[in-house]
């Protein structure tokens, strides 16, 4: 009996040109089909042969044809022929539903996400009470007036996703700060329980501008930091002079009064030579040693009086020469 089996195992394990020819039929280029790897018992009378499989993208991967026969047959029969990984072939990763491998961040414009009604991140909304001062508390201050409303776990969810985030106290660019952002005139505070975490910055030059940050978050623009200007590099250029411009400056006009002031200020601010300059000869005239004659009758800066020189003097032929 077990001579008997061993020629059937036989039988079918010396089909291996008909499987080949099976694995080059459904193969794209015939030169895919590699070497014989080997056959594997599958069960009785049924044996698979294994190929090697050389086409681009599926290295590992083995053309695998199934070969089975009848009782007492010595003819093998193809059952299938399929291309299947190998020990070492590159595999994808398993299959997950698209409900289940969705991620923050993989939503897209146009994309819907399905409808939860079991969220545990939400919970129903006010429902009007009729009391004018229970639902206008609810409704206008704290804007509960929606079918369903932030729980407590979807509350704490993002606090946290927050405050370990990159827009936390722990980023690089808040511990390089000098300034916590609940000092910054920029910083909009939330309302309700995340308000006294978190708020909204507001500053254009701010990396985080637009986004929700932590009270003890900081960054560069803080609205209250300066930083000290640094010494250029670069030589002070030389200065520019534009010497084909011409600056026209209009002349101001003097107003009458300011003129008609500044004449009689020149006019009564006229200096007067004192006695000791008029008692001193003028310096185009030669100064001598001899006396000088002085008339009768003439004071005391040497002149005489028009009439006194008149009765001195009848006649020009007359007048006496003065010694030199």
């Amino acid at each position: 009996m077990a001579t008997a089996t061993r020629t059937r195992d036989a039988v079918l394990g010396s089909a291996v040109d008909l499987a080949r020819e099976v694995a080059v039929e459904i193969a794209s280029d015939p030169s895919d089909v590699g070497e014989h790897l080997g056959v594997v018992v599958e069960g009785e009378r049924l044996v698979s042969h294994r190929f090697a499989c050389l086409a681009r993208g599926y290295r590992g991967w083995e053309w695998t044809v199934t070969v089975a026969r009848v009782p007492r047959g010595r003819t093998a029969t193809v059952c299938e022929a399929e291309l299947l990984p190998g020990p070492d072939a590159i595999l994808g990763q398993p299959w997950v539903p698209w409900a289940d491998r969705l991620r923050p961040g993989d939503i897209g414009p146009g994309d819907v996400l399905p409808f939860r009604a079991d969220d545990p991140r939400l919970e129903p909304g006010w429902t009007p009470t009729g009391d004018p001062e229970l639902d206008e508390v609810a409704i206008d201050e704290l804007a509960l007036a929606r079918v369903r409303v932030l729980a407590p776990q979807g509350r704490d969810e993002a606090a946290e996703r927050w405050y370990r985030g990159a827009r936390g106290p722990t980023s690089a660019g808040s511990l390089a700060s000098s300034g916590a952002c609940w000092s910054c005139g920029f910083l909009v505070p939330l309302q309700g329980a995340l308000g006294t975490v978190f708020g909204v910055c507001a500053n254009a030059w701010s990396p985080d501008d637009g986004k929700v940050v932590s009270l003890d978050h900081g960054c560069g623009a803080h609205s209250e930091t300066d930083v000290e200007p640094g010494p250029s590099d670069w030589p002070a250029p030389d200065p520019l002079i534009d010497e084909m411009r011409l600056e026209l400056v209009p002349a101001r006009a003097e107003e009458p009064e300011a003129v008609e002031q500044s004449a009689d200020e020149a006019l009564t601010d006229k200096p007067v030579a004192d006695e000791a300059s008029a008692d001193e000869p003028p310096a185009d005239e030669p100064q001598t040693d001899e006396p000088q004659v002085v008339a009768e009758g003439a004071d005391a800066t040497g002149s005489a009086s028009h009439e006194q020189v008149q009765q001195d003097q009848p006649g020009t032929d007359d007048q006496p020469e003065l010694e030199q």
